[in-house]
């Protein structure tokens, strides 16, 4: 039994040194739940020199272990990470099970959180060697993605609301409206998934009218028809005049938030328009 355990083992840990795959061999199948990984990083690179060992890192380390289903592929990602951090193990193989865990939905926060706390038990010099190699992983961009509804709302002190179903058709991707004033001055607070943006629209007025916005979280963009856009991000204060085609929205790596008032004015009306063109809005940096 001892001499079974001892060989599992070592099949496991040469599984995860250098000959383990790079981004380009692994290839998941499906869904999250129901995830095939299929992995030929064995064959490819030890076929002919070591078939035996070829065999055992694709069908039975990664075949079989990876996909029995006990346990979820995010938690096994976690407890791959921390085995081969604990081992000392800060090579391309760890960089690979990184991707792959953020790949399993691990966040920022939480491989930060899991190094941290393997930290005590593995060793501090090896928590940075593995912090150096999980920031160029999760980077600031990706990790803006990634981002779900509730952390996001945790980072602006406006509510965020409920879906914007009733403009839903008007918006390319989620939004979400949450009304801060229905009284003397009213205005919402206005909430964009990443890539999310609203059409091209006016605010039409005989006298008055038009729009402001106040950024109040994320990064977004606000754009005239014929003119560049402009940033929009935490006080950032945009004047919409009545008659101006415009439209206004999310960065493509960032969630955003805007307080939106409507300005009082005679015989006021919304004119929606054409969508952003992916084209264009693509160009923003």
């Amino acid at each position: 039994m001892r001499k079974t355990l001892t060989a599992l083992a070592l099949i496991t840990t040469l599984g995860a040194c250098d000959s383990a795959p790079d981004n380009s061999t692994a290839q998941p199948k499906e869904d999250n739940m129901g995830e095939k990984i299929v992995q030929t990083a064995g064959r490819n690179q030890l076929g002919d020199f070591a078939p035996e060992f070829a065999h055992y890192n694709d069908d039975i380390l990664f075949g079989e272990n990876w996909n029995n289903g006990k346990i979820d592929l995010k938690t096994k990602s976690i407890v791959t990470v921390v085995s081969l951090m604990s081992q000392g193990i800060t090579d391309s193989s760890l960089t690979y099970h990184l991707q792959t865990a953020k790949n399993n939905g691990v966040t920022k926060s939480e491989i930060a959180g899991i190094i941290t706390h393997n930290a005590f038990y593995a060793g501090w010099p090896k928590a940075w060697a593995v912090f150096n190699l999980a920031k160029n992983v999760w980077t600031d961009a990706d990790t803006a993605q990634q981002m779900g509804k509730e952390e996001y709302a945790k980072t602006i002190m406006f509510p965020i609301g409920e879906p914007n179903d009733a403009y839903a058709q008007y918006f390319v991707g989620q939004s979400y409206l949450a009304p801060v004033s229905t009284e003397q001055v009213k205005f919402s607070n206005v909430t964009f998934e990443p890539g999310c943006r609203n059409n091209w629209h006016i605010h039409h007025a005989t006298t008055g009218g038009g729009q402001m916005l106040i950024g109040v979280g994320g990064h977004g963009y606000y754009q005239e028809w014929g003119k560049k856009p402009v940033e929009i991000k935490e006080g950032t204060v945009i004047h919409i005049p009545a008659g101006v085609k415009h439209w206004h929205g999310a960065a493509p790596d960032s969630w955003f938030s805007h307080l939106a008032f409507e300005l009082e004015g005679e015989d006021t009306s919304n004119e929606w328009l054409e969508p952003v063109s992916d084209e264009e809005y693509n160009k923003l940096k």
